[in-house]
């Protein structure tokens, strides 16, 4: 099938598009080609770029309070639209107001579409031109998942930021008609979405770029997205096991050529590297479970890489976790401590957790002051030599630095 049988099959010519937006964004300042520094207002705060979303699944980030988050300087916190339509489900929230109110966040939230489950659930999905048929995982009852009802839900749970529900395919995934059939979708899905947003005064709705590793079909997302004037554009179909290579390419090839006005989100992407990578390319915001994870297995972020406190070499060291990152943890805990807690005590998870966010909010904050002191190159070089004294840098890396003229 040729492009233009696709085109008169696919697309759809009288398409919709957002005609309102209850965000603004300022790019406050640049360093290199791509790298910048934003002011993001949303409805409940203003939140500076590049920013590091935590993920809260259901209404909080394990193991910590919302003053917790607060006090760390957390600004947007992620919830999980399929898991929060589980427990406690959209008719509670819509009587207590809002997910905001329910768990006591003066702050922002961002909600995922629920799209992710097609991936990560997909033994238990059928996906359809309709929406998407779950079977949960929790007593096995069938729930279908269509734009509509992800708008639905999302208006509900009353986030900030809501994604459109996309079709996502596994960024390994080999069959590339099916990989061409889901960006397709995403738009079709997109029009959708926003003819049923309801809240469009109060909830901004951000498009997926899908359309996996093939650079074509990235461009006919990126075109069909544009199109529709969405206050901001998250790549999406990433982190799914590709090789970096592919990824970076993908990450450059999008923050190319979406819209300089308006805020860009690598969904997935938590790794401290992946993060420094990123900026230099020109994305705004992030959002992985890595680092609340990690802290549950007990490895605590550090400057020069992480630091697996389970290991015996930590039994008497009497140390910070990290000096450099501050906060309470490092203020009244040591290594000697949270080896003796980690895996082991409820509070040794709590205490890595909280640690780790702060590391990763030092880390946002860092680059956005290099941004603006005009200084990232120097800092980036600076951040790889802390995390491979060795210089044995990882080669994706060192070329995707190179592509926006940072050489390490």
């Amino acid at each position: 099938m040729t492009e233009d049988d696709w085109r008169q099959r696919k697309e759809i010519t009288d398409f919709q598009v957002n005609e309102i937006s209850a965000l603004q964004f300022e790019v406050i300042a640049t360093c290199g080609p791509k790298a910048r520094v934003g002011n993001l207002t949303l409805p409940h705060h203003k939140a500076d770029t590049p920013i590091f979303m935590p993920v809260g699944t259901q209404g909080t980030i394990k193991g910590l309070t919302s003053q917790q988050l607060e006090d760390i300087g957390c600004q947007i916190i992620l919830g999980n639209t399929y898991h929060l339509a589980q427990r406690p489900g959209p008719d509670l929230l819509d009587h207590v107001g809002g997910l905001h109110k329910f768990m006591n966040w003066n702050r922002n939230i961002l909600t995922d579409s629920g799209g992710f489950q097609m991936v990560s659930l997909l033994d238990l999905a059928d996906i359809n031109e309709e929406g998407v048929n779950f079977q949960s995982p929790h007593d096995g009852s069938q729930m279908l998942l269509t734009p509509e009802h992800s708008m639905k839900i999302q208006n509900s749970i009353g986030g900030d930021i809501m994604m459109a529900l996309d079709d996502v395919v596994s960024s390994t995934c080999p069959d590339r008609n099916r990989v061409e059939e889901a960006t397709w979708r995403t738009l079709r899905w997109m029009d959708r979405c926003i003819a049923s947003h309801k809240k469009q005064s109060t909830q901004n709705l951000f498009g997926i770029v899908q359309g996996g590793l093939d650079p074509h079909l990235r461009e006919i997302c990126l075109e069909g997205l544009i199109k529709r004037n969405c206050p901001g554009y998250a790549i999406g179909g990433l982190s799914g096991g590709e090789s970096k290579d592919q990824f970076w390419r993908t990450v450059s090839l999008c923050t190319d050529r979406l819209p300089y006005n308006k805020p860009r989100y690598c969904m997935g992407v938590g790794y401290p590297v992946d993060l420094i990578v990123c900026v230099a390319l020109g994305v705004d915001m992030f959002d992985c479970v890595f680092p609340c994870r990690t802290a549950r297995f007990g490895t605590a972020l550090v400057g020069d890489g992480s630091l697996k406190l389970r290991s015996p070499q930590f039994a008497t060291d009497f140390n910070p976790p990290d000096v450099n990152v501050g906060g309470l943890v490092n203020e009244q805990y040591t290594r000697a401590q949270l080896h003796t807690l980690a895996c082991k005590e409820q509070t040794g998870a709590q205490l890595i957790t909280y640690h780790n966010i702060c590391y990763m909010m030092k880390l946002m904050s860092d680059m956005r002051t290099a941004i603006v002191g005009n200084y990232f190159d120097k800092h980036v070089k600076n951040f790889f030599e802390q995390q491979y004294p060795d210089h044995k840098y990882p080669s994706w890396a060192v070329d995707a630095l190179a592509s926006v003229e940072i050489n390490l």
